[in-house]
């Protein structure tokens, strides 16, 4: 199958490769491969389905904010994040004043002060120990920045299943023009030969009028058609993220090669690589770690504080030379604390946290059910669909061969037109099933590779 080695192929190398390698890389991989995109612009753009994955994981939206979310998380994990660090804070207060008093029993006797004061101060309050918190949250941050780059991963396989699909239904849209295309011509060739015809007295205007609203009809579903082709490439560049105006020329061809795949082993990779499963997995140890947080909560505290102070006070009276004075202190201070009651708040919080690790329980255990269906419907989709598409070949070859021997018997005037045209609708929907049996293997087995972690691999 021409999709899954090529896309086997691409993403063999992606998968080589670990996440973060990945991230790093892509932009730099883009520009050195697709130097020329940008000049392209305006332009026709070659396109095969590698192109595309490494465009689309280059540009792609929401790819782009998986990767600044990714950052978010990876910035948070840091010792200081977690608590291990002391804070260290610096403060400076700056008074002045003046007052004006007057005795009330002694006219003219005013006292006039000046008061300018400054105090810089640096305090230190630092946690010893708070019942194992910091480690514990050091190991939640890293949980969560893993549970991240899980959801980044998610979202890239999820892109480059939409990119392949996409690719691919741009090229099945492409055939069914082919198509419209070659059945508009038929009966073009036949509205000319009744209108010849009926020159020489062979044929009714009736026989002329039915010819031309068979060609009016294939005109109307050609033209549909190529409003779908559009379409499809405008969904194309979207995922792509690229300006509408770019051409494609699209080099992959439109086939597919059957393959074999074991249940067994599809369910083992599945349980082993599939991201949801994976993420799940993850958030798993995350409750586990809240539950440890809510248990420390149960030991003391033992924390520190210390600093230094500096003050300068300068006083000045009206008439008087200004008198100044300083004090300079430092402190360490230890301060235990251990809760003795808070009214159950501490257990109902362990509770709470116990309780949401058995949800998490359950609810890996119904993913993984859930997922154990999925493939399991998707497998027996695949393989109906493989005889669907054996069945669709054969069909359009049986009735292009009736088309053409059809095309002979209506010009000998063996066959009327109606038979005519019965017989090449029969061949215009066994090419269009043929087309939409390719595209929908391809679905299936691209939604297995999915399911089993198969598009976007890791050490």
């Amino acid at each position: 199958m021409k999709l899954s080695s090529r896309m086997k192929a691409i993403l063999y190398r992606l998968g080589k490769m670990k996440k973060w390698l990945v991230f790093l890389l892509l932009p730099v991989l883009t520009i050195l491969i697709f130097p020329d995109v940008k000049s392209q612009e305006t332009g026709t753009l070659t396109l095969s389905l590698s192109d595309a994955i490494s465009i689309g994981l280059e540009n792609n939206y929401q790819v782009r904010i998986s990767r600044e979310e990714l950052k978010i998380a990876q910035n948070n994990n840091t010792p200081g994040a977690a608590g291990r660090y002391p804070s260290l804070d610096f403060t400076a207060t700056q008074r002045n004043s003046f007052n004006n008093s007057e005795s009330m029993t002694v006219p003219d006797d005013r006292d006039k002060l000046t008061t300018n004061y400054l105090s810089p101060a640096v305090a230190l309050n630092w946690t010893i120990f708070d019942g194992f918190r910091v480690n514990i949250t050091r190991d939640k941050l890293q949980s969560l920045e893993e549970l991240s780059e899980g959801l980044s991963a998610m979202v890239i396989e999820n892109t480059v299943q939409s990119i392949i699909l996409a690719y691919y239904n741009v090229l099945l849209q492409t055939e069914k023009l082919h198509v419209f295309e070659e059945v508009k011509a038929l009966s073009g060739d036949r509205l000319e030969y009744m209108e010849v015809k009926k020159q020489f007295g062979s044929a009714v205007t009736y026989d002329v009028l039915q010819a031309n609203d068979a060609f009016l009809s294939d005109s109307v579903n050609y033209l549909s058609q190529e409003l779908n082709l559009k379409n499809a490439t405008l969904l194309l560049k979207l995922l792509l993220a690229l300006d509408e105006t770019i051409n494609f020329q699209l080099t992959d061809e439109f086939s597919v090669q059957v393959n074999d795949y074991a249940l067994d082993t599809l369910l083992n990779r599945m349980l082993d690589n599939n991201k949801n499963l994976r993420n799940q997995y993850v958030n798993q140890k995350i409750l586990e770690y809240s539950t440890s947080l809510a248990k420390g909560q149960k030991y003391p505290g033992l924390y520190l504080g210390a600093g230094a102070d500096y003050a300068n006070t300068r006083l000045k009276y009206s008439g008087e030379d200004p008198n100044s004075r300083y004090s300079f202190g430092y402190y360490a201070n230890f301060t235990l604390s251990f809760n003795l009651f808070n009214g159950g708040a501490t257990r109902r919080a362990v509770q709470n946290a116990l309780i949401s690790e058995d949800i998490g329980v359950i609810t890996v255990s119904e993913m993984t059910k859930a997922l154990t269906n999925q493939l399991v419907n998707q497998f027996d989709l695949f393989g109906i669909r493989k005889q669907l598409l054996m069945v669709a070949e054969v069909s359009q070859e049986s009735t292009g061969l009736n088309l053409q021997i059809s095309e002979d018997k209506f010009k000998s005037g063996a066959i009327n037109s109606f038979n005519f045209r019965d017989i090449q609708l029969r061949y215009l929907n066994a090419s269009i099933r043929r087309l939409e049996a390719i595209y929908n293997l391809i679905d299936t087995e691209t939604e297995l590779l999915r399911l089993t972690g198969g598009i976007v691999s890791e050490d």
